[in-house]
């Protein structure tokens, strides 16, 4: 074990001196490697911080609530079809919210968007929503100031809002959004809340950081009229395992209200978080197979360097070997040598690109959430000494068989 140890260490002195005396051609060789898991691993940052988001902000949605819209979220029908169904109305919802028995909360919501303003300061093309005091228990938000609008607030039209943490630290640096008089348009509301941050990041226009919420009646006195635009309707099932019950009784109640035949389709849509989920899923999925396949097209290059470079620092340093074989160097510890030469230049390549990939993840946090995980530092390392002993292993090979004596000879 000691002599093992021993012929390590003089390895790994000879393959960094052979490195240091080749500088050049050791960083171009590198480059591969470098590019390789700089891809690899910022890939996994983007997606992982995307992917924790995306899920925090879904949540908010709610798994066991229904959407009912005149749009479907993602369907393969044609986009005229949906656009010539009829719009949902505020009569609709009563009729549905008075014949539904199964779900624990029913809240219709009608959507603007507007600009938002306090003092000298602004938010433009802000998501506005109108919906009544129900709409709270058909989320999982949570607040960090104030609450909901209440039912009294709701039925009266008063001017009153509940913005997000975006809205709320755009127009509030200090915190101090609570009962302050905001303008959305050209009319004023109070803030009665003020949410806490979500983290939606991939909802879009979903996205409650970035949204304001006031009752319904406000929406249609200040920006729509009722008899223009569509309502859709939040369905609250009453656990996780009861969706498709409510789902069905949803439908058969809504294409009562819609005065649907038997023979004819639904007018309307019933979206799930599933499809949101699926459709994000499938997004994800061809990023990391396009991923992964720049990850191994580099890596590949890399590795075909690494084996040309090696092929020839053998036939430089074959009277080297010639003379360390003679004095009694085994087959074993020149093999041993040349591996180490070549998965330490991979080694300090991955390394090389995990650092950058680390300081790339920390100026793209700026934008969009990234989150560093140590899976992927583990599996960096891996990949590029595997890399390493792979491509040097042919070379390492032929070293280790040279004959002495035609070694000696070699000029």
């Amino acid at each position: 074990m000691r002599y093992f140890l021993f012929e390590l260490k003089e390895g790994l002195m000879i393959a960094f001196r052979a490195l240091r005396a080749n500088k050049v051609r050791t960083s171009l060789t590198m480059l591969g490697i470098f590019i390789g898991i700089t891809v690899v691993v910022l890939m996994s940052t983007a997606i992982k911080g995307i992917d924790n988001s995306f899920q925090d902000g879904i949540s908010a949605l709610g798994s066991d609530v229904l959407y009912i819209d005149k749009w479907a979220w993602f369907s393969n029908e044609e986009w005229w079809k949906l656009r010539n169904r009829k719009s949902i109305t505020m009569d609709d919802y009563e009729r549905f919210k008075s014949m539904v028995k199964l779900p624990t909360a029913v809240a219709p919501v009608i959507n603007s968007q507007q600009t938002v303003k306090f003092s000298d300061k602004r938010v433009d093309g802000v998501f506005l929503n109108g919906s009544s005091a129900d709409y709270v228990k058909t989320t999982n938000f949570t607040f960090e100031h104030g609450r909901f609008y209440n039912e009294v607030e709701s039925n009266a039209s008063r001017q009153v809002a509940v913005i997000g943490s975006e809205i709320s630290k755009k127009l509030f640096s200090r915190g101090d959004a609570l009962d302050k008089t905001i303008k959305i348009g050209n009319a004023n509301f109070k803030i009665v809340g003020v949410l806490a941050e979500q983290g939606s990041f991939i909802l879009g226009p979903w996205n409650p950081d970035n949204q304001v919420f006031i009752p319904i009646g406000s929406i249609f006195k200040n920006f729509i009229a009722e008899h223009r635009g569509t309502v859709t309707f939040n369905v609250r099932a009453p656990n996780p395992s009861m969706v498709e019950e409510t789902k069905a009784e949803a439908e058969g109640v809504m294409r009562k209200v819609r005065g649907l035949r038997y023979d004819e389709e639904n007018d309307f849509s019933i979206n799930q978080q599933e499809a949101l989920m699926n459709n994000y899923t499938s997004v994800v999925g061809v990023i990391q197979i396009a991923g992964l396949f720049i990850t191994g097209l580099s890596l590949f290059v890399g590795a075909i360097g690494i084996m040309n470079i090696m092929f020839v620092s053998v036939r430089e340093r074959t009277k080297e070997i010639g003379i360390r074989k003679a004095i009694g160097a085994k087959r074993r510890t020149i093999l041993t040598q040349f591996l180490l030469e070549s998965s330490a230049i991979c080694l300090l390549g991955g390394l090389a690109g995990l650092l950058a990939a680390i300081l790339g993840s920390m100026a793209l946090n700026q934008y969009f959430p990234t989150s560093i995980q140590a899976d992927a530092v583990i599996i960096a390392i891996g990949v590029s000494a595997l890399t390493g002993i792979l491509s040097g292993f042919a070379p390492a090979y032929q070293a280790s068989k040279l004959d002495p004596v035609d070694s000696l000879r070699y000029e």
